[in-house]
């Protein structure tokens, strides 16, 4: 096995929680990511999937660190970056990139097409020669499916679907080998979740890129992905390739996000078995003892109260972190 693009061992991230308008002292912490690891080989997708606040784009941000880890273990390229800072970070900029979810917040109003695509060209040094640069942007503009005279343009005379692109466009400025895709089509028409959803497809098979994509549509990640983690509450509770969890969803969590998802045919979808999972998500400020989805789970028991599952390997690629799986094992 060749050594993974992306590594991330047991990382946490945790944000204080303060009181007192004068003297801020510290009275406990937001649990947002609480010993997440990881592979992603190059060329790979691996999907990650959960809830609203489960901690997936913390997760995203502490990996591209734009938010520093409290504690773990992050390497790219064979690099341990945990602790790098702005300047160490600039030069690998050229190859991590990140789509934000929101293709209206995330271009900057003011600013033509022509130089949101590329300004990383810009900040990095690579626009010396002008002739070449015109060329790049334009080349970028058709590798997502946008005319390239449309360059003169700005962001608000863009559907979101083509905002969406000159974000993808930006991101593929620098050749990256890594792009991080934080829910890229959750705020996009359905009708046009898919065609975006394409085109990361078609550029990942054109350009060996690897994406670590976080999402909370289960059909989307389907069709993007190579391997699935699922996340609940700061921890990754199930991993597997994707055909096998669709398959056998083995973390009774997992099989609740299944049986969430409707299926198109009324026959199937009638003879499902239900899946109800009561109670609400704990709050990450303090987290359920033991497993933290115990406190919603119909199978729990004694231990699952008492000691946090580690993941397990079951074969195949997949793991789950679930004492109910060891105990019938």
């Amino acid at each position: 096995m060749s050594e993974p693009l992306l590594r991330v061992d047991d990382l946490k991230v945790h944000f204080p929680v303060k009181t007192g308008a004068m003297f801020r002292r510290k009275v406990g912490a937001v649990h947002a990511v609480d010993g997440v690891s990881l592979t992603l080989a190059r060329g790979e997708t691996l999907g990650l999937v959960g809830e609203s606040g489960c901690g997936k784009s913390t997760t995203g941000l502490a990996i591209m660190r734009m938010l520093a880890p409290t504690a773990g273990r992050i390497e790219f390229e064979g690099q341990d970056i945990t602790c790098y800072g702005k300047k160490q970070m600039r030069p690998l900029r050229q190859r991590m990139q990140m789509v934000y979810q929101d293709p209206y917040g995330s271009l900057n109003p003011r600013m033509k097409v022509r130089d949101i695509i590329g300004e990383p060209l810009v900040v990095h040094g690579l626009a010396d020669d002008s002739g070449a640069y015109q060329d790049k942007i334009a080349s970028l503009m058709r590798t997502v499916g946008l005319l390239p005279d449309m360059a003169d343009r700005y962001p608000h005379e863009f559907s979101g679907g083509q905002r969406q692109r000159i974000g993808i466009a930006r991101a593929l400025a620098l050749e990256p080998s890594l792009i991080v895709c934080d829910e890229p089509v959750s705020a996009l028409d359905v009708s046009i979740q898919a065609q975006v959803v394409n085109v990361f497809v078609e550029l990942q098979q054109r350009l060996g890129l690897a994406y670590l994509f976080i999402a909370h549509d289960l059909a989307v990640v389907r069709h993007v992905s190579d391997r699935i983690a699922v996340m609940y509450l700061g921890r990754i509770v199930e991993i597997a390739k994707r055909d096998t969890l669709y398959r056998s969803p083995q973390h009774p969590y997992t099989q609740a996000l299944l049986a969430a998802v409707p299926v198109a045919d009324p026959v199937v979808e009638a003879s499902r078995r239900r899946v109800i999972v009561s109670g609400e998500v704990p709050s990450a400020t303090n987290p359920p003892s033991g497993c933290r989805f115990h406190t919603r789970c119909p199978h729990a028991f004694a231990r699952c109260r008492a000691e946090v599952p580690q993941l397990r390997d079951l074969g195949d690629g997949q793991a789950v972190a679930c004492h109910l799986q060891e105990a019938n094992a």
